[in-house]
């Protein structure tokens, strides 16, 4: 009889390595102890699939929101008056009236007096000619009406010198500045300011998240390798590969910003009117205009003259000179007259006219009610989604097998044949184990969700074959 000899070392897979006890850490070894096995029959480390449970889980494609209703400001139009000239006054001057009446008035009291004559008239005595008399020994309260005194000198002394004389006083001179007026243009409102409040939208984005739907796993597959056989306690050479997780792509929109609102301020309406306005009131100015002078020669005198008075008819010293000036007391008497008068009747006045202020009418929209908002949640959107959970890990068992000590081509024929019926191609039917034979039992396996890596007994009855 002739065995191939890869069935008997159990199968092989692609990416080769060396089986041993402790190499997957993501499967359960149960091999630690051999198997309680009877005189003629055949054990093999074989892979125990892992088991999966499928399960429904709920995933959130659009998250929860808000959606933002506004609600515009409303505005009223009123009528307002505004001012395009201010009021003013007109001043108009009354002058005073006078009426005629006489009056007879005392115009000279009966008096004495000091007088002075100059030529053919008389003058009043100066107080200085009166000083001058009392200084010269004379009581003057006790000189009688009709009384002359003489006045006599000595003469004074000068010298010549230079000095600088004012000839006309500083000043001030004042100058008038008339008030000054502009026809200026101002800015009325009509229209308040106000705000109004505008959506923004939320904002979405499109992500995509893998979603597991089947994990990785690891599964034995034939191989053939360097070394056909290892020895008695490691088992035969074994592939192990990795079948890579299988997910499933979900696109879901997630809200990337909120729907808000923000508020932008709508500024005042104007209009433009005209209106006079005082620009500069009246004013005066005052301007200095400074003093003039002039250098002049001037006789300085050294020595005042010597003034005196005597009684007429009094005899003075030779030094002395009459002067010509004589003062003499003189009694006159009252004097009257009669005076016409301007009397006033009506005092100087002043009538004042009002100048109404110009007013216009225009139209103004007020605001009535400011602009509000509405805020409706908009809840999130869900998807089912179902996934592969492993429930039980892989492991590596020891299972009962065929191997050259009890597999006849027999077994090998109805096997093949076993194969062939269940839709997988082992090749030509000559009850040979052959590669074609070890992948269809592979295949059979992994479909079927046995025990891979020996021709295990649970595989012959799962293909109804009697071993």
């Amino acid at each position: 009889m002739k065995v191939n000899k890869f069935f008997l070392s159990s199968l092989v897979a692609t990416g080769c390595f060396l089986l041993a006890t402790a190499s997957y850490a993501q499967q359960e070894d149960n091999t630690q102890t051999l198997p309680d096995a009877k005189p003629g029959e055949c054990y093999a480390k074989v892979v125990t699939p892992a088991k999966f449970s499928t399960r429904s889980e709920e995933l959130v494609i659009q998250e929860a929101s808000e959606r933002v209703e506004t609600t515009p400001a409303k505005y009223e139009t009123v009528d307002q008056t505004v001012v395009t000239k201010e009021s003013s006054r007109v001043l108009k001057v009354l002058p005073v009236q006078y009426g005629e009446e006489f009056e007879k008035l005392d115009v000279r009291a009966a008096e004495t007096s000091w007088s002075i004559k100059i030529g053919n008239k008389l003058q009043p005595a100066s107080p200085g000619m009166l000083e001058g008399i009392t200084r010269s020994g004379v009581e003057l309260a006790s000189v009688k009406p009709g009384a002359c005194y003489r006045e006599y000198y000595t003469e004074p002394e000068y010298k010549t010198e230079t000095r600088r004389v004012m000839i006309k006083e500083g000043s001030e001179k004042i100058v008038v500045t008339p008030a000054q007026y502009e026809t200026a243009e101002e800015r009325v409102i009509v229209k308040e300011a106000s705000s109004r409040v505008v959506d923004v939208p939320a904002i979405f984005r499109t992500e995509t998240e893998s979603v597991l739907v089947e994990p990785a796993r690891s599964v034995w597959k034939k191989g053939r390798g360097l070394i056909e056989r290892i020895n008695n306690a490691t088992g035969e050479i074994m592939c192990l590969v990795e079948v890579p997780a299988r997910y499933e792509t979900i696109t879901k929109t997630v809200l990337d910003k909120a729907p808000t609102s923000k508020t932008i301020e709508v500024p005042a309406v104007y209009k433009t009117v005209k209106v006079k306005r005082l620009v500069k009131a009246a004013a005066e100015s005052r301007v200095i205009v400074p003093a003039e002078y002039k250098d002049v020669t001037a006789r300085v005198k050294v020595a005042d003259a010597g003034f005196f008075w005597l009684q007429k008819g009094e005899k003075a010293n030779n030094n002395a000179t009459y002067s010509g000036r004589e003062v003499c007391l003189l009694e006159r008497p009252a004097e009257f007259t009669t005076v016409k008068k301007l009397v006033i009747k009506r005092p100087a006045s002043t009538t004042v006219t009002e100048i109404p202020a110009q007013y216009e009418t225009i139209k103004v929209q007020r605001l009535v009610s400011p602009a509000s908002e509405r805020r409706i949640s908009i809840p999130a959107r869900t998807k089912t989604v179902k996934r592969q959970v492993q429930i039980e890990p892989s492991r590596l068992e020891w299972r009962k097998v065929l191997c050259e000590t009890n597999v006849t081509p027999k077994i090998v024929t109805s096997i093949q044949r076993a194969l062939k019926r269940e839709g997988y191609d082992p090749g030509v039917i000559d009850g040979v184990i052959g590669q074609g034979t070890l992948d269809a039992v592979q295949k059979f396996q992994e479909k079927n969700s046995l025990d891979s890596g020996g021709l295990t007994y649970e595989t012959l009855k799962a293909l109804k074959v009697d071993g």
